[in-house]
C-alpha cells in the first residue's frame, strides 16, 4: 500500500511540474465569436486580459453569424463606445479578425460594411477547425 501512495504523489508531482513548466512555444489561441454585440464585448475583454498577462500570445478571432456584427464600421457597445476602435488597439498588437464569408452570403451583407482591419475566411466554422486540428490552436469561447 505505502508503493502505491508513493506513486500517486510522485506522478501528482510530476504532473503539477509539467503543467507549470514553460513549453518554449508561443501560446496561439482562436477565439470563437458567433453569438452577438455582449459575447463580442466579453471576448474583446477577454482577449485584452490574455494579452497582459501574455503579450506574446498569437490570437485568432474567428466570428460567424450574428457575432460578425462588432466587426461592421458604426458599430458601438452598450456604452457607446466603438468597436472599431477596441479592434484596432488589439490588432496592434497582433489579434487577427477573421470574418465568415457564408455570413455575408446567408445575411445578404457586403464587405464594404466592414472595418479595413478584418481577415475574410471561406467559413467561420471550418477556420476553427482548422486552427485547432492544424494549426495547433486552443479555442476559447467566451
Amino acid at each position: 500500500m505505502m508503493g502505491r501512495q508513493f506513486l500517486a504523489a510522485t506522478a501528482v508531482a510530476v504532473l503539477a511540474a509539467g503543467c507549470a513548466a514553460p513549453t518554449g512555444k508561443q501560446d496561439k489561441v482562436v477565439y470563437h465569436i458567433n453569438e452577438g454585440l455582449a459575447q463580442a464585448s466579453n471576448g474583446l475583454r477577454n482577449i485584452g486580459n490574455h494579452l497582459e498577462v501574455n503579450p506574446d500570445a498569437k490570437i485568432a478571432v474567428v466570428t460567424h453569424a450574428l457575432g460578425v456584427d462588432f466587426l461592421m464600421k458604426g458599430a458601438k457597445d452598450k456604452n457607446g463606445a466603438k468597436y472599431e476602435d477596441m479592434v484596432e488597439q488589439l490588432r496592434q498588437r497582433g489579434v487577427q479578425f477573421d470574418v465568415c464569408e457564408i455570413t455575408l452570403r446567408n445575411r445578404k451583407l457586403s464587405k464594404d460594411q466592414f472595418i479595413e482591419y478584418v481577415t475574410w475566411v471561406p467559413s467561420g466554422v471550418a477556420e476553427v477547425t482548422r486552427l485547432q486540428q492544424k494549426e495547433g490552436y486552443a479555442y476559447l469561447k467566451p
